[in-house]
């Protein structure tokens, strides 16, 4: 259907939760396409290519929300009551509650997800999935400060060539006995679509529900038995990133560890650890056989299913069922995997935890999958097809986005209880202190961009958020997690109020905390909310010292990504920082005299984020060091290389994980952060301000309230 959007198509749509328009900025709306609204509903299997397909399609919509007696899923918070249900009179209840008793009302339900049935008296029935949730996701105990970083940047003297979880185990202990640190935060670390080339994004996974075992330490393994080949090759992998300037090299990585756990992947297990794997795979369920499967047939048939032969694309076909049996050596090969990264991952969450810290490992949920990965497979009756996840055009990227993330389809989601998003955070949760939720306006709605199209030809289509915040609060409470959102960019009305109201805390980095909503200037400390987790950078930010130097603007014009003369980006850039620093300065927490001091600004800025209520502070561990290359750099594939980087000093040397510990001025940094250090003396007794620390000279606030977006 092509041309403007008339009154049918806008009510059907509006039916379905797909927008017919949206607001780049508070006072500027666009309207959406028809083609594009059009598209998204035939993912929805509704359609809408022209006037009388729309006019059925509306009619029957209609007749089934009026006939229907409940939706598919219903959310009920345990603080308000019992369940208000809207249901003719005599209607008969009945509760499966999900400890598997029955009741014959909603009154005093535990939490849980239920199964709701109803029957009317004129003999219409229906069910539901009922979701009784906590009404607040756990709250900090206290404050805490902690490190974030990308773990395959971190690498020890055992490491095999990137950093692997028993370097995430020793990082957490040092971090926690030493420094104090409260918590850790890590990159995703999803199972990725198998190599080579492996896509070397952690936010483009294969599979969100189960981890990859290229971040196994296989010397940590029981039934691994050390092999001076597998010895010698990780070393030279190890020394060619450290010492010959080489970049991590995901794919030669995991052929030697697959290689290397060939052997004991397959070697009998003790008692007691026969009875772990045999109680994860239980837990696990269906959903790790397809994953181990999908992996298997990736080996014979390579790693895009859509390319498989025809019988193998369904995972539920005889086809694929007599495949599993062929290759079942491979299947069990992988599931094995999947429970030995899953118990590292438990081992590092358990060293975090014995070393003081109160929150631990905070895990990274990326808001996708690769559409050729596992999950897109096996739980290919969730996704949308022939649509991609992106953002829209706004002030910042006039072209939009385009993810190339497959969204899951909300009516699917709702049918099912949400119960892939349910066993995700599920599994996660086993072995997370937190978790971060990458784009947690995703839970609201998603911009959905149809294949083949540009970005700015998608619309956005709405989620039930009431139902995956219930879920979201209820797996939490029940693991102890705290929950992070990144809510960092444009984000619509309300949302962050629903987030915080819940207990999601959200993400406040620096530099984007200013007053936009009035005259522009710095936020005050005092001013910033609580509820987050504050930052001076993120993995794909330069680092804090890149910032300070200008080296951020540097880069981006040697790669020709600047839009203006890279003389507009050098001045603003530098009056950004400039005005930072003064602030810094009159708050007393940079002496005048250290202005330049590269060491000391980074002290201050770190200092500022301590003045802040933030019940989270995090230090982006490069900056610790002194590093000026970022992780990742948006805008960029095959010009920069994104996600291939280890930590390296000011000069760019490689910093291994040990020489990183042994600092001073990585000591000099977190000793700030700690609870019994004095975090607002600045290096050397401050100068004499003009006047009060918190105004300028005409009286008025360096700064005032948040901005809705950055």
């Amino acid at each position: 259907m092509s041309g403007a959007l008339d009154g049918e198509l806008c009510r059907l749509a509006g039916l379905y939760g797909v927008a017919t328009s949206y607001s780049p900025s508070p006072d500027r709306t666009v309207e959406a396409s028809a083609a594009a609204v059009t598209a998204a509903l035939a993912a929805l299997d509704v359609d809408a290519s022209g006037p009388e397909a729309v006019r059925a399609a509306l009619a029957d919509r209609e007749r089934h929300l009026a006939e229907r007696l409940l939706p598919p899923t219903l959310v009920h918070w345990s603080g308000s009551g019992d369940p208000a249900l809207d249901l003719p009179a005599g209607t008969r209840l009945e509760v499966r509650t999900e400890d598997g008793s029955t009741r014959d009302d909603v009154t005093g339900l535990p939490t849980g997800v239920h199964r709701l049935t109803a029957v009317a008296p004129d003999g219409r029935s229906a069910h539901a999935h009922l979701i009784v949730a906590p009404d607040r996701l756990p709250a900090p105990a206290g404050r805490s400060h902690g490190l974030l970083v990308q773990l395959y940047s971190l690498l020890s003297h055992r490491s095999w060539g990137m950093g692997d979880l028993g370097d995430l185990a020793a990082l957490a202990d040092w971090a926690g006995r030493t420094a104090g640190a409260g918590f850790v935060q890590v990159n995703p670390l999803h199972a990725a679509v198998p190599g080579p080339p492996t896509d070397p994004s952690p936010y483009r996974p294969s599979s969100r529900r189960f981890p990859d075992p290229v971040h196994l330490r296989p010397e940590s393994v029981p039934e691994y038995v050390p092999d001076p080949a597998h010895t010698e090759r990780a070393a030279r992998l190890r020394a060619a990133v450290l010492g010959q300037g080489a970049h991590i090299d995901r794919d030669a990585v995991w052929e030697l560890k697959r290689q290397a756990l060939e052997a004991p992947a397959t070697a009998p297990l003790s008692d007691a650890r026969q009875a772990a794997y045999d109680a994860f795979r239980a837990d696990q369920g269906q959903a790790l056989e397809d994953h181990a499967t999908w992996y298997a047939l990736a080996e014979r048939h390579g790693p895009d299913w859509h390319r498989w032969p025809e019988p193998l694309r369904d995972p539920r076909s005889e086809e694929t069922a007599r495949a599993r049996a062929e290759l079942s050596d491979r299947v069990a090969f992988h599931t094995r995997l999947a429970w030995l990264t899953d118990t590292q991952l438990t081992a590092a969450q358990r060293t975090a935890r014995e070393a003081g810290m109160p929150v631990g490992i905070v895990h990274d949920l990326a808001v996708g999958v690769h559409p050729a990965g596992a999950d897109a497979w096996a739980q290919r009756a969730f996704f949308a097809a022939g649509m991609s996840v992106g953002a829209p055009p706004d002030a910042f990227n006039a072209r939009g986005q385009d993810w190339g993330l497959p969204p899951w389809r909300p009516d699917r989601l709702a049918e099912s209880g949400h119960a892939p998003y349910r066993q995700l955070l599920r599994a996660l949760f086993r072995y997370a202190g937190a978790l971060r939720i990458d784009h947690v306006m995703g839970l609201f709605r998603l911009w959905w961009v149809p294949e083949g199209r540009p970005p700015t030809e998608g619309t956005y289509v709405r989620y039930d958020a009431e139902a995956m915040l219930a879920l979201l609060a209820l797996e939490a409470t029940r693991a102890g997690a705290l929950v992070i959102g990144e809510d960092l960019g444009t984000v619509e009305p309300g949302v962050r109020e629903a987030l915080q109201r819940r207990g999601v805390l959200g993400t406040s980095v620096l530099w984007f905390e200013r007053d936009w909503d009035g005259d522009g200037r710095p936020l005050a400390p005092e001013s910033w909310r609580a509820d987050c987790l504050a930052t001076a950078t993120t993995h794909d930010l330069p680092p804090t010292a890149a910032r300070l130097t200008g080296e951020h603007v540097e880069l981006r014009d040697r790669l020709g990504l600047l839009t203006r003369p890279v003389a507009e980006e050098r001045a603003e850039a530098a009056a950004d920082t400039a005005e930072w620093l003064a602030v810094l300065t009159r708050l007393g927490l940079l002496a005048a005299r250290d202005a330049g001091d590269e060491e000391a600004e980074i002290r201050a800025v770190h200092r500022f984020l301590l003045r802040t209520p933030a019940r989270m502070v995090g230090v982006w561990l490069p900056d610790t060091v002194g590093d000026r290359r970022p992780q990742n750099l948006p805008g960029t594939w095959d010009q920069y290389p994104n996600w291939r980087l280890p930590i390296a000093d000011a000069t760019g040397r490689p910093v291994t994980l040990e020489e990183l510990t042994a600092a001073p001025r990585v000591r000099e940094l977190l000793a700030v952060l700690r609870p019994d250090g004095p975090p607002d003396e600045p290096d050397g007794p401050p100068d004499e301000p003009d006047g009060p620390p918190d105004e300028e000279e005409d009286g008025r606030p360096v700064s005032v309230p948040s901005p809705s977006g950055a």
